[in-house]
């Protein structure tokens, strides 16, 4: 299953439009300087991203855990003219590599980028949000959906990353990680306000649309 799923992902990358020049170096450095250089979005997600962005022509962008900026990037370029994207990252280290790419990427008068704790730096952030991206400590899904689905705009999306967490949300024996995703989803699941869609793409992508 695993050698099938490699070549799935190969050839869905080969079928798609490829990352740009500074993705694609964005991608290198992450792999060669950070941490979990897995984390990043990589091109299918990114270009995911990408196109939702693009669709719905946000003027106000929020996202929570930039890592090295790669999703960040995608989603700015969706941007309608004169919008704007705050984006928050607890790790210090990466913030030399989010800021170089971001100014590559030249979308340093869309872009503000904010470090430090994200439950402190929301609200100083005014206004609401037209899509929102949640992709920190996966213990805080929750947490973050409650205090951001009230400055989402109706119609927004907000997107969750991996929740499907390896295909260890299916087991009928849970540990504690694996137990506060399920609970997570199963949480927007049954939320009136919203509408949802899990996509099975790389970790798991998680689609709300507030209603």
């Amino acid at each position: 299953m695993e050698i099938k799923q490699r070549k799935l992902n190969a050839y869905t990358e080969a079928h798609s439009s490829p990352p740009d020049s500074v993705l694609l170096e964005l991608e290198r450095e992450t792999n060669f300087k950070a941490l979990s250089p897995q984390m990043i979005s990589g091109p299918i997600q990114g270009q995911l991203l990408y196109f939702l962005s693009s669709m719905l022509q946000p003027k106000s962008i929020l996202e929570v855990g930039t890592f090295t900026g790669y999703a960040t990037i995608c989603l700015a370029r969706g941007l309608a003219k004169g919008g704007s994207m705050h984006t928050i990252e607890v790790n210090e280290e990466l913030e030399s590599i989010i800021r170089k790419y971001i100014a590559k990427a030249g979308l340093t008068e869309q872009i503000q980028l904010h470090m430090g704790d994200a439950r402190k730096i929301i609200p100083s952030i005014d206004g609401d949000f037209d899509l929102i991206l949640i992709d920190a400590a996966k213990k805080d899904n929750a947490a973050y959906f409650d205090i951001l689905i009230d400055r989402l705009r109706p119609g927004g999306l907000m997107i969750a990353d991996n929740v499907l967490w390896d295909g260890k949300v299916t087991q009928v024996e849970k540990d504690k990680k694996t137990k506060m995703i399920d609970d997570f989803n199963k949480k927007i699941q049954a939320d009136d306000r919203v509408e949802n869609l899990i996509l099975p793409i790389r970790d798991g992508i998680l689609v709300i649309r507030k209603l």
